[in-house]
């Protein structure tokens, strides 16, 4: 099998002409985005951190709520993550809190793989997103076993580096199109996390197949590849074909652990965007797909992986 953790430290992180004019179309939709307002601010590694927060009017202080944190993509932002996955819709029905955290730099982005000690260190946003963690428990009473992470793209990669290195805290993880450029040997999680994967064959950013893209010269791995050998390092030795649902394909990895299970989706032809979810310019990320919803199929997920199996 094809090693499908890249070494992109030698790799310039700077966006080509097509990830530029992305930014700038984005930035200027930011603008006229109503509610596009940071909620809470924390201060985490000398660096002023901000973040949106759904609390659902059912919320009982009594009741211990599960927690979603979910991020957005390069040079996206919380409120655009919040309204192209409709978290706050399922929240809402379900009872948990949803938290978008939002990233550094300009554009927006999550660090994956910068050198330690500098500003593009991971350290920096893995600090941030357990601060965000803590003084949510201080504020809301959540139930430690059902906190979830999950993202779009560069937000997706970061979920999974959050599934490295925050095992004890994170419970399970989700991703749509995610840039996966953390190297497996960075990735020594205390326990398997189960994950769920959301990718299109048609992606234009993040290829399905991997490598560089019209967008990032960066050493995307090949996704099927990649979450075989998460699988592998997950313990998950049974696969198995779930029944299609129009263009879409199912693999479901399990092990003699209920934490061991990783359930892959592909979607044929689908392109950089959330399934089910709100579209974004099909100029840009190709088609949305509407045969399956990510964000229901993550929180279905999440609720059969509490952690240590809690019930």
């Amino acid at each position: 099998m094809n090693n499908p953790s890249a070494n992109s430290h030698s790799i310039s992180p700077n966006p080509g002409p097509a990830a530029r004019l992305l930014t700038r179309l984005l930035l200027a939709a930011m603008e006229r985005l109503p509610g596009n307002r940071p909620f809470g601010r924390l201060l985490s590694g000398g660096e002023r951190r901000s973040y949106l927060l759904h609390v659902p009017p059912g919320y009982d202080p009594g009741r211990a709520a599960p927690l979603v944190i979910s991020m957005h993509g390069y040079a996206e932002w919380p409120a655009h993550q919040m309204q192209i996955s409709r978290w706050n819709e399922l929240a809402d029905r379900a009872g948990f809190i949803v938290a978008y955290p939002c990233g550094t730099h300009f554009p927006l982005r999550w660090r994956m793989h910068g050198l330690a000690g500098t500003h593009l260190d991971p350290l920096r946003d893995l600090e941030f997103i357990s601060a965000l963690i803590d003084r949510l428990e201080s504020e809301y009473n959540l139930d430690p076993a059902r906190i979830f992470v999950n993202g779009l793209s560069n937000g997706g990669g970061m979920s999974f580096v959050l599934a490295c290195t925050l095992s004890e805290r994170i419970a399970a993880f989700g991703s749509v199109s995610g840039a996966y450029l953390r190297r497996w040997e960075q990735c020594t999680p205390a326990r398997a996390v189960p994950a769920i994967i959301f990718h299109g064959t048609a992606d234009p950013i993040v290829p399905y197949h991997g490598g560089p893209s019209r967008a990032f010269n960066l050493p995307f791995p090949d996704v099927p590849l990649w979450v075989e050998e998460l699988a592998r390092r997950s313990g998950c030795g049974t696969l198995e074909t779930l029944p299609p649902q129009g263009q879409v394909s199912g693999l479901r990895y399990t092990g003699s652990s209920p934490q061991a299970e990783v359930l892959f989706y592909t979607i044929a032809g689908g392109g950089h965007s959330w399934p089910g979810g709100q579209p974004l310019p099909r100029w840009i990320a190709g088609s949305t797909s509407s045969e399956i919803d990510a964000t229901v199929c993550m929180w279905e997920f999440f609720q059969a992986h509490p952690m240590h199996g809690t019930p």
